[in-house]
């Protein structure tokens, strides 16, 4: 299984931010075709103060072929043109192998 890690610095409008990301992304996110499973975290806190990042979510995948398949459909598209516009500046993004111990 892989995931795409998105991680979104602390946005000045939370409240907007927040709006638009449930009621809006989420939702064009998670039509995208292979998606297993799509996980958001808000961080609340961080061993040394702050965290460095206000929310996370995490979109799993069968395979390496699968997470490019849903990035490159239609969907996957549209929520990466829909993140650009609100989130431009705020986004990090990874590609990551899960693996378990």
């Amino acid at each position: 299984m892989v995931k795409l890690i998105v991680l979104y610095s602390k946005p000045a409008d939370v409240a907007a931010f927040d709006m638009h990301y449930f009621e809006t992304h989420a939702q064009l996110a998670s039509k995208m075709p292979g998606l297993r499973r799509l996980e958001v975290s808000r961080c609340y806190g961080a061993p040394r103060g702050e965290p460095k990042f206000y929310l996370q979510a995490e979109l799993y995948f069968d395979n390496k072929d699968a997470l490019v398949a849903g990035l490159s459909s239609p969907e996957g598209k549209a929520a990466a043109k829909d993140v650009m516009s609100f989130a431009g500046d705020l986004v990090t993004m990874m590609f990551a192998e899960v693996t378990t111990g």
